[in-house]
């Protein structure tokens, strides 16, 4: 089954790409100053301000190690959680950063548990506090292993500081008033609130010409703009043969789409706007989706068909 989040112009971080590098030349000094068992922060120790980090002393170490930098008063975070963060990453033998947010001044969304990132994230920043600045060792076997990723090399020990800035307890469903669905030239989608994949049920007739975005459940949440990332939980399909070509149900897993980043125009245009914690029909012609180009199995000139569970925004 192909994912949506191939999608996205830029892929899920830490977990398919080492970065895109960065333009830090590091620090001059591999002093190796040391604090708890990792390298020290030399400037830019304070939460929100971008670090710079000492080259690590002696052997890294052979497991998961967190230091907390500096604690945050907000709620802890659990499995489950969408997080957003700003990071600087760097190996345990360099004084560069392989990449960082800050420099982006773009935060990095995350859905905690949800193996989107590398092993030593989603058990590194468990049970942190909001607000907090934690540093995170992780050794090869919980990052990128013996293959290594971009500019990291293989059996790399990786050294994160990480600014934990919001935790959002993900909704398993979207809730709210039903919505008539009358148009029979229209597909069905189903009004449970369990947690299930609604159906989707797509009638025999010619599709739309045009983008077709209507609520199925209707929340007061606050309306999704373009530059907002939004967690959901979907089923995609086939307008012409009902084939489901992705589910977020079948992964057991909510995904994270920064709208900015979401290549597909139908899908985009069709959430912004809507309210968050609504359940959506989004119907994307071929202009919309992937027009006369085959992508991921999807044939050419294919009309496209949503329901989407609109579960939370960063």
């Amino acid at each position: 089954m192909r994912r949506l989040a191939g999608l996205l112009v830029v892929p899920l971080l830490l977990l398919t790409t080492a970065a895109c590098g960065s333009d830090n030349k590091g620090s001059d000094s591999d002093s190796g100053s040391m604090k708890n068992g990792l390298p020290a922060i030399t400037a830019g120790e304070k939460f929100g301000e971008k670090p710079t980090v000492s080259k690590g002393v002696g052997n890294p170490p052979k497991s998961l190690k967190v230091n907390v930098i500096s604690e945050g008063k907000g709620p802890v975070t659990k499995n489950g959680d969408a997080l957003q963060v700003n990071y600087l990453g760097q190996a345990w033998d360099s004084t560069t950063p392989f990449d960082n947010s800050f420099d982006r001044k773009q935060p990095f969304e995350l859905t905690l548990g949800a193996g989107q990132v590398i092993k030593g994230w989603d058990q590194g920043l468990a049970g942190q506090k909001v607000g907090s600045r934690i540093m995170i060792g992780i050794p090869p076997e919980l990052g990128y292993g013996a293959q290594g990723q971009g500019d990291i090399k293989p059996n790399a020990t990786l050294v994160f500081v990480v600014d934990i800035l919001k935790a959002v307890t993900i909704p398993k469903t979207a809730e709210g008033t039903e919505v008539a669905q009358e148009n029979k030239d229209l597909p069905k989608v189903g009004t449970n609130t369990d947690g299930k994949a609604p159906s989707l049920t797509i009638p025999k007739v010619d599709p739309p010409a045009k983008l077709v975005s209507n609520y199925i459940l209707e929340s007061q949440g606050e309306a999704v703009k373009a530059t907002d990332t939004v967690v959901v939980n979907y089923v995609a399909s086939i307008w012409k043969d009902g084939k489901v070509f992705d589910s977020t149900y079948q992964a057991g897993k909510p995904a994270n789409f920064p709208l900015a980043n979401l290549t597909l125009k139908g899908l985009k245009d069709g959430l912004v706007g809507k309210k968050v914690g609504s359940r959506v029909l989004i119907v994307a012609p071929p202009s919309e989706a992937f027009g006369a180009e085959e992508k991921q199995g999807i044939p050419k000139n294919s009309t496209l068909v949503f329901a989407v569970d609109i579960l939370t925004k960063m």
